[in-house]
Protein backbone atom coordinates (compact mmCIF):
# COMPACT_ATOMS: atom_id res chain seq x y z
CA UNK A 1 0.00 0.00 0.00
CA UNK A 2 2.57 2.25 1.20
CA UNK A 3 4.61 1.75 -2.16
CA UNK A 4 1.83 2.42 -4.29
CA UNK A 5 1.33 5.06 -2.65
CA UNK A 6 4.92 6.50 -3.18
CA UNK A 7 4.68 5.50 -6.82
CA UNK A 8 1.44 8.05 -7.44
CA UNK A 9 3.42 10.56 -5.48
CA UNK A 10 6.30 10.54 -8.31
CA UNK A 11 3.70 10.32 -10.80
CA UNK A 12 1.93 14.00 -9.44
CA UNK A 13 5.76 15.11 -8.87
CA UNK A 14 6.77 14.46 -12.54
CA UNK A 15 3.19 16.31 -13.55
CA UNK A 16 4.19 18.96 -11.79
CA UNK A 17 1.19 18.71 -9.35
CA UNK A 18 3.21 19.42 -6.51
CA UNK A 19 0.88 20.03 -3.73
CA UNK A 20 -1.69 16.66 -4.79
CA UNK A 21 2.13 14.99 -4.16
CA UNK A 22 2.58 16.29 -1.27
CA UNK A 23 -1.04 15.57 0.17
CA UNK A 24 0.17 11.93 -0.57
CA UNK A 25 3.94 11.95 0.65
CA UNK A 26 2.22 13.74 4.19
CA UNK A 27 0.12 10.54 4.66
CA UNK A 28 3.27 8.42 4.43
CA UNK A 29 5.17 10.13 6.86
CA UNK A 30 2.30 10.32 9.57
CA UNK A 31 2.82 6.45 9.47
CA UNK A 32 6.68 6.25 8.18
CA UNK A 33 8.59 9.39 9.20
CA UNK A 34 11.86 7.93 8.09
CA UNK A 35 10.50 7.22 4.95
CA UNK A 36 13.56 8.22 3.31
CA UNK A 37 11.81 7.95 -0.36
CA UNK A 38 9.05 10.24 0.85
CA UNK A 39 11.59 12.40 2.62
CA UNK A 40 13.62 13.17 -0.34
CA UNK A 41 10.43 14.10 -2.43
CA UNK A 42 9.06 16.35 -0.01
CA UNK A 43 12.47 18.55 -0.18
CA UNK A 44 12.25 18.21 -3.95
CA UNK A 45 8.95 20.09 -3.84
CA UNK A 46 9.88 22.34 -1.74
CA UNK A 47 12.98 23.20 -3.92
CA UNK A 48 10.40 23.36 -7.01
CA UNK A 49 8.19 25.31 -5.11
CA UNK A 50 11.44 27.80 -4.09
CA UNK A 51 10.50 27.24 -0.12
CA UNK A 52 14.25 26.76 -0.10
CA UNK A 53 14.15 27.36 4.33
CA UNK A 54 11.47 24.43 4.38
CA UNK A 55 13.37 22.54 1.95
CA UNK A 56 16.53 22.73 4.18
CA UNK A 57 14.67 21.70 7.59
CA UNK A 58 13.10 18.47 5.65
CA UNK A 59 16.79 17.63 4.22
CA UNK A 60 18.48 18.26 7.55
CA UNK A 61 15.67 15.87 9.45
CA UNK A 62 16.25 13.06 6.45
CA UNK A 63 20.19 13.17 7.10
CA UNK A 64 19.71 13.11 10.68
CA UNK A 65 18.08 9.71 9.98
CA UNK A 66 20.34 8.46 6.72
CA UNK A 67 23.74 10.31 7.67
CA UNK A 68 25.02 7.68 5.00
CA UNK A 69 22.53 8.90 1.97
CA UNK A 70 24.49 10.59 -0.13
CA UNK A 71 21.98 11.94 -2.65
CA UNK A 72 20.48 13.48 0.37
CA UNK A 73 23.74 15.61 1.01
CA UNK A 74 23.68 16.33 -2.80
CA UNK A 75 20.23 17.71 -2.64
CA UNK A 76 21.12 19.78 0.53
CA UNK A 77 24.13 20.94 -1.49
CA UNK A 78 21.55 22.68 -4.01
CA UNK A 79 19.32 23.63 -1.58
CA UNK A 80 22.03 25.83 0.27
CA UNK A 81 23.76 27.19 -3.29
CA UNK A 82 19.70 28.39 -3.79
CA UNK A 83 20.11 30.30 -0.29
CA UNK A 84 23.35 31.70 -1.58
CA UNK A 85 25.15 29.44 0.83
CA UNK A 86 28.45 28.84 -1.92
CA UNK A 87 30.90 27.62 0.71
CA UNK A 88 28.63 25.74 2.50
CA UNK A 89 27.24 23.75 -0.61
CA UNK A 90 30.76 22.91 -1.72
CA UNK A 91 31.56 21.47 1.64
CA UNK A 92 28.13 19.71 1.22
CA UNK A 93 28.59 18.30 -2.41
CA UNK A 94 32.09 17.52 -0.85
CA UNK A 95 30.32 14.73 1.99
CA UNK A 96 28.64 14.06 -1.02
CA UNK A 97 31.71 12.66 -3.25
CA UNK A 98 32.85 10.84 0.30
CA UNK A 99 29.91 8.76 1.04
CA UNK A 100 29.76 7.79 -2.67
CA UNK A 101 32.74 7.95 -5.16
CA UNK A 102 30.67 6.96 -8.21
CA UNK A 103 27.84 9.55 -8.80
CA UNK A 104 27.83 11.21 -11.41
CA UNK A 105 25.49 14.39 -10.16
CA UNK A 106 28.01 14.98 -7.51
CA UNK A 107 30.83 15.56 -9.40
CA UNK A 108 29.17 17.49 -11.61
CA UNK A 109 27.16 19.88 -9.20
CA UNK A 110 30.57 20.68 -8.02
CA UNK A 111 31.61 21.62 -10.93
CA UNK A 112 29.00 23.85 -11.48
CA UNK A 113 29.47 25.31 -8.52
CA UNK A 114 32.83 26.02 -9.46
CA UNK A 115 31.68 27.23 -12.75
CA UNK A 116 29.61 29.84 -10.99
CA UNK A 117 32.60 30.99 -8.53
CA UNK A 118 34.49 31.79 -11.82
CA UNK A 119 37.13 28.64 -11.10
CA UNK A 120 36.38 27.34 -14.50
CA UNK A 121 40.19 25.11 -14.59
CA UNK A 122 38.31 23.26 -11.24
CA UNK A 123 35.21 23.26 -12.94
CA UNK A 124 35.89 21.74 -15.97
CA UNK A 125 38.18 19.08 -14.02
CA UNK A 126 35.05 18.20 -12.14
CA UNK A 127 32.89 17.83 -14.79
CA UNK A 128 35.72 15.77 -16.20
CA UNK A 129 35.82 13.13 -13.71
CA UNK A 130 31.69 12.91 -13.79
CA UNK A 131 31.94 12.18 -17.41
CA UNK A 132 34.74 9.56 -16.45
CA UNK A 133 32.11 7.80 -15.11
CA UNK A 134 29.56 8.01 -17.20
CA UNK A 135 30.09 9.98 -20.63
CA UNK A 136 26.57 10.55 -21.30
CA UNK A 137 25.67 12.53 -17.97
CA UNK A 138 23.86 15.48 -19.96
CA UNK A 139 24.29 17.57 -16.71
CA UNK A 140 27.75 17.08 -16.37
CA UNK A 141 28.41 17.60 -20.49
CA UNK A 142 26.54 21.31 -19.95
CA UNK A 143 28.89 21.89 -16.95
CA UNK A 144 31.72 20.78 -19.42
CA UNK A 145 30.82 23.25 -22.00
CA UNK A 146 30.45 26.18 -20.01
CA UNK A 147 33.92 26.19 -18.58
CA UNK A 148 35.43 25.34 -21.51
CA UNK A 149 33.88 28.34 -23.02
CA UNK A 150 34.78 30.64 -20.36
CA UNK A 151 38.38 29.49 -21.05
CA UNK A 152 38.15 30.34 -24.31
CA UNK A 153 37.90 27.06 -25.70
CA UNK A 154 35.07 27.42 -28.09
CA UNK A 155 35.25 24.90 -30.29
CA UNK A 156 35.22 22.14 -27.86
CA UNK A 157 32.52 24.12 -25.48
CA UNK A 158 29.74 23.73 -28.58
CA UNK A 159 31.19 20.39 -29.39
CA UNK A 160 30.58 19.30 -25.90
CA UNK A 161 26.96 20.70 -25.67
CA UNK A 162 26.11 19.28 -29.48
CA UNK A 163 27.02 15.44 -27.72
CA UNK A 164 24.66 16.82 -24.58
CA UNK A 165 21.92 17.47 -27.26
CA UNK A 166 22.51 14.53 -29.03
CA UNK A 167 22.11 12.52 -25.68
CA UNK A 168 18.36 13.97 -25.15
CA UNK A 169 17.49 16.42 -27.74
CA UNK A 170 14.41 17.72 -26.18
CA UNK A 171 16.68 18.78 -23.01
CA UNK A 172 15.27 22.11 -22.34
CA UNK A 173 18.63 23.22 -20.10
CA UNK A 174 20.98 22.34 -22.76
CA UNK A 175 19.18 24.56 -24.92
CA UNK A 176 19.44 27.13 -23.04
CA UNK A 177 22.89 26.76 -22.55
CA UNK A 178 23.22 26.43 -26.15
CA UNK A 179 21.76 29.44 -26.59
CA UNK A 180 24.09 31.71 -24.21
CA UNK A 181 27.15 30.30 -25.56
CA UNK A 182 26.11 31.22 -29.25
CA UNK A 183 25.14 34.44 -27.56
CA UNK A 184 28.29 34.95 -26.38
CA UNK A 185 29.97 34.34 -29.35
CA UNK A 186 28.08 36.95 -31.17
CA UNK A 187 25.88 34.37 -32.88
CA UNK A 188 22.28 35.95 -32.11
CA UNK A 189 20.26 34.03 -34.40
CA UNK A 190 21.54 31.27 -33.75
CA UNK A 191 20.83 31.71 -30.65
CA UNK A 192 17.07 32.80 -30.77
CA UNK A 193 16.58 29.21 -32.34
CA UNK A 194 17.96 27.76 -29.17
CA UNK A 195 16.55 29.88 -26.56
CA UNK A 196 12.84 29.29 -28.80
CA UNK A 197 13.68 25.24 -28.52
CA UNK A 198 13.95 25.47 -24.51
CA UNK A 199 10.59 27.58 -23.93
CA UNK A 200 9.15 25.39 -26.85
CA UNK A 201 10.01 22.34 -24.28
CA UNK A 202 9.69 23.82 -20.70
CA UNK A 203 8.15 27.10 -21.13
CA UNK A 204 8.73 28.30 -17.68
CA UNK A 205 12.60 28.38 -18.10
CA UNK A 206 13.63 31.35 -16.63
CA UNK A 207 17.17 30.87 -17.95
CA UNK A 208 15.88 30.60 -22.07
CA UNK A 209 13.70 33.84 -20.99
CA UNK A 210 16.19 35.74 -19.92
CA UNK A 211 18.66 34.34 -22.78
CA UNK A 212 16.17 35.06 -25.49
CA UNK A 213 15.25 38.57 -23.44
CA UNK A 214 19.31 39.36 -24.39
CA UNK A 215 19.35 38.03 -26.95
CA UNK A 216 17.04 40.57 -28.42
CA UNK A 217 18.14 43.47 -27.08
CA UNK A 218 21.50 42.41 -28.51
CA UNK A 219 19.91 43.54 -31.66
CA UNK A 220 20.53 46.99 -31.14
CA UNK A 221 24.14 48.00 -31.97
CA UNK A 222 24.77 49.90 -28.29
CA UNK A 223 23.59 47.21 -26.20
CA UNK A 224 25.21 44.62 -28.58
CA UNK A 225 29.35 46.31 -27.43
CA UNK A 226 27.34 46.11 -23.87
CA UNK A 227 26.48 42.51 -23.92
CA UNK A 228 30.16 41.65 -25.50
CA UNK A 229 31.77 43.91 -22.43
CA UNK A 230 29.74 42.19 -19.96
CA UNK A 231 30.65 38.91 -20.93
CA UNK A 232 34.43 39.95 -21.15
CA UNK A 233 34.22 41.17 -17.06
CA UNK A 234 32.30 37.90 -16.60
CA UNK A 235 34.80 35.54 -17.33
CA UNK A 236 37.57 37.04 -15.34
CA UNK A 237 38.73 35.77 -12.09
CA UNK A 238 37.01 38.28 -9.27
CA UNK A 239 40.65 39.52 -8.96
CA UNK A 240 41.61 40.67 -12.42
CA UNK A 241 37.97 42.10 -12.23
CA UNK A 242 39.03 44.70 -9.63
CA UNK A 243 42.58 44.95 -11.19
CA UNK A 244 40.25 46.36 -14.34
CA UNK A 245 37.48 48.12 -12.56
CA UNK A 246 40.79 49.96 -10.22
CA UNK A 247 42.63 50.63 -12.91
CA UNK A 248 40.17 51.95 -14.91
CA UNK A 249 39.34 54.65 -12.21
CA UNK A 250 42.87 55.77 -11.74
CA UNK A 251 43.46 55.91 -15.75
CA UNK A 252 40.40 58.61 -15.95
CA UNK A 253 41.44 60.24 -12.91
CA UNK A 254 45.10 60.65 -14.69
CA UNK A 255 43.74 61.68 -17.80
CA UNK A 256 41.74 64.33 -16.10
CA UNK A 257 45.13 65.70 -13.93
CA UNK A 258 47.29 65.50 -17.48
CA UNK A 259 44.47 67.51 -19.40
CA UNK A 260 44.16 70.11 -16.61
CA UNK A 261 47.73 70.86 -16.44
CA UNK A 262 48.70 71.16 -20.20
CA UNK A 263 45.93 73.27 -22.40
CA UNK A 264 47.55 72.09 -25.69
CA UNK A 265 46.18 68.34 -25.09
CA UNK A 266 42.98 69.18 -23.43
CA UNK A 267 41.20 68.95 -27.10
CA UNK A 268 42.33 65.50 -27.25
CA UNK A 269 41.59 64.13 -24.09
CA UNK A 270 38.66 65.98 -23.32
CA UNK A 271 36.38 63.76 -25.58
CA UNK A 272 37.96 60.55 -24.76
CA UNK A 273 37.55 61.56 -20.81
CA UNK A 274 33.76 62.36 -21.71
CA UNK A 275 33.29 58.92 -23.49
CA UNK A 276 35.32 57.48 -20.63
CA UNK A 277 32.47 58.67 -18.68
CA UNK A 278 29.46 57.85 -20.65
CA UNK A 279 30.78 54.28 -20.74
CA UNK A 280 31.08 54.07 -17.08
CA UNK A 281 27.62 54.89 -15.98
CA UNK A 282 25.94 53.28 -18.77
CA UNK A 283 27.18 50.01 -17.66
CA UNK A 284 25.43 50.77 -14.41
CA UNK A 285 22.29 52.32 -16.29
CA UNK A 286 21.88 50.52 -19.71
CA UNK A 287 20.25 46.91 -18.07
CA UNK A 288 17.36 48.85 -16.20
CA UNK A 289 17.09 50.91 -18.99
CA UNK A 290 16.50 48.36 -21.28
CA UNK A 291 14.35 46.05 -19.15
CA UNK A 292 11.82 49.49 -18.84
CA UNK A 293 11.65 49.49 -22.58
CA UNK A 294 11.22 45.68 -22.72
CA UNK A 295 8.39 46.02 -19.88
CA UNK A 296 6.67 48.62 -22.24
CA UNK A 297 6.64 46.15 -25.54
CA UNK A 298 3.87 43.86 -25.30
CA UNK A 299 6.41 41.17 -26.26
CA UNK A 300 9.38 41.58 -24.60
CA UNK A 301 7.44 41.79 -21.39
CA UNK A 302 6.79 38.32 -21.63
CA UNK A 303 10.16 37.44 -21.31
CA UNK A 304 11.16 38.90 -18.48
CA UNK A 305 11.35 37.87 -14.91
CA UNK A 306 8.63 38.62 -12.31
CA UNK A 307 11.66 40.76 -10.24
CA UNK A 308 12.77 42.30 -13.51
CA UNK A 309 9.21 43.13 -14.01
CA UNK A 310 9.10 44.48 -11.15
CA UNK A 311 12.56 46.28 -10.81
CA UNK A 312 11.37 48.02 -14.61
CA UNK A 313 8.49 49.92 -12.81
CA UNK A 314 10.52 50.71 -10.46
CA UNK A 315 13.10 51.87 -12.90
CA UNK A 316 10.01 53.56 -14.91
CA UNK A 317 8.78 55.87 -11.54
CA UNK A 318 12.52 56.89 -11.32
CA UNK A 319 12.87 58.21 -15.06
CA UNK A 320 9.22 60.16 -14.26
CA UNK A 321 11.16 61.80 -11.41
CA UNK A 322 13.63 62.41 -13.81
CA UNK A 323 11.60 64.28 -16.66
CA UNK A 324 9.36 65.84 -13.88
CA UNK A 325 12.70 67.31 -13.12
CA UNK A 326 13.13 68.48 -16.44
CA UNK A 327 10.07 70.41 -16.82
CA UNK A 328 10.70 71.81 -13.64
CA UNK A 329 13.86 73.40 -14.79
CA UNK A 330 11.47 75.80 -16.42
CA UNK A 331 10.21 77.45 -13.02
CA UNK A 332 12.98 76.23 -10.55
CA UNK A 333 16.25 75.38 -11.53
CA UNK A 334 17.78 74.13 -8.43
CA UNK A 335 14.53 71.98 -7.83
CA UNK A 336 14.75 70.65 -11.34
CA UNK A 337 18.34 69.71 -11.58
CA UNK A 338 17.56 67.95 -8.25
CA UNK A 339 15.33 66.13 -9.32
CA UNK A 340 16.82 65.16 -12.69
CA UNK A 341 20.06 64.19 -10.65
CA UNK A 342 17.82 62.35 -8.25
CA UNK A 343 15.78 60.33 -10.70
CA UNK A 344 18.57 59.44 -13.12
CA UNK A 345 20.98 58.25 -10.26
CA UNK A 346 17.96 56.12 -8.36
CA UNK A 347 18.08 53.90 -11.88
CA UNK A 348 21.13 52.34 -10.84
CA UNK A 349 20.08 50.58 -7.52
CA UNK A 350 16.39 50.00 -8.41
CA UNK A 351 17.22 48.57 -11.43
CA UNK A 352 19.69 45.50 -9.72
CA UNK A 353 17.08 45.38 -6.68
CA UNK A 354 16.32 42.28 -6.65
CA UNK A 355 20.05 41.17 -7.90
CA UNK A 356 22.21 38.80 -5.41
CA UNK A 357 22.88 39.12 -2.50
CA UNK A 358 19.12 40.62 -2.37
CA UNK A 359 19.70 41.77 0.87
CA UNK A 360 22.27 44.15 0.20
CA UNK A 361 20.92 45.74 -2.94
CA UNK A 362 17.63 45.80 -1.29
CA UNK A 363 18.44 47.70 1.77
CA UNK A 364 21.13 49.82 -0.46
CA UNK A 365 18.52 50.93 -3.00
CA UNK A 366 15.76 51.93 0.17
CA UNK A 367 18.73 53.65 2.34
CA UNK A 368 19.23 55.91 -0.81
CA UNK A 369 16.10 56.55 -1.62
CA UNK A 370 14.70 57.31 1.85
CA UNK A 371 18.45 59.85 1.76
CA UNK A 372 17.33 61.72 -1.77
CA UNK A 373 13.77 62.37 -0.51
CA UNK A 374 15.39 63.54 2.66
CA UNK A 375 17.54 66.33 0.86
CA UNK A 376 14.87 66.91 -1.68
CA UNK A 377 12.65 67.93 1.97
CA UNK A 378 15.42 69.67 3.41
CA UNK A 379 15.77 72.06 0.21
CA UNK A 380 11.90 72.79 0.58
CA UNK A 381 12.56 73.75 4.10
CA UNK A 382 16.16 75.61 3.64
CA UNK A 383 15.93 75.97 0.08
CA UNK A 384 19.82 75.42 -0.01
CA UNK A 385 20.50 72.77 -2.98
CA UNK A 386 23.62 71.58 -1.61
CA UNK A 387 22.13 70.45 1.79
CA UNK A 388 23.71 67.61 4.55
CA UNK A 389 21.46 65.26 2.82
CA UNK A 390 22.46 65.96 -0.55
CA UNK A 391 26.53 65.47 -0.04
CA UNK A 392 25.08 62.41 1.78
CA UNK A 393 23.23 60.88 -0.93
CA UNK A 394 26.34 61.90 -3.66
CA UNK A 395 28.48 60.00 -1.37
CA UNK A 396 26.23 57.18 -0.95
CA UNK A 397 25.74 57.02 -4.82
CA UNK A 398 29.83 57.15 -5.43
CA UNK A 399 30.17 54.54 -2.68
CA UNK A 400 27.42 52.06 -4.29
CA UNK A 401 29.57 51.43 -7.19
CA UNK A 402 32.37 49.92 -5.75
CA UNK A 403 30.28 48.47 -3.28
CA UNK A 404 27.78 46.53 -5.42
CA UNK A 405 31.10 45.31 -7.08
CA UNK A 406 32.27 44.08 -3.89
CA UNK A 407 29.12 42.01 -2.64
CA UNK A 408 28.69 40.53 -6.41
CA UNK A 409 31.99 39.24 -6.45
CA UNK A 410 31.74 37.65 -2.89
CA UNK A 411 28.65 36.63 -3.48
CA UNK A 412 30.37 34.10 -6.60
Amino acid sequence: MVDQLIERAAILFEQKRYSDAEKIISEVLATEPQNLDCLQMLAEIKIQNDEYANALEVINNAIGQHPDYDVLFYTKSRILFALEKIDEALKTIDNAIELDPNDTNNYAFKGHILNVQKKFEDGLSFANMALEIDPSNVFALNVRSTALLKLNRKEDSFSTIEGALNEDPNNSYTHANYGWGLLEKGDVDKSLSHFREALKQNPNNEYAQSGMAEALKSKYLIYKWFLKYAFWMESMSSKNQWIFIIGFYFGTKLLRGIAKSNEFLQPFLTPIIILLAIFAFSTWVLVPISNLLFRLNKYGKHLLTSEEIKSSNMVGVSSLIMFLGVITLIFNTDLGALLIAFGFSMMVPLGKFYEKPVVFFKSYAIGMALIGITALITYFITNEMFNTFSFIYLISFIAYQWLANYMINKNV
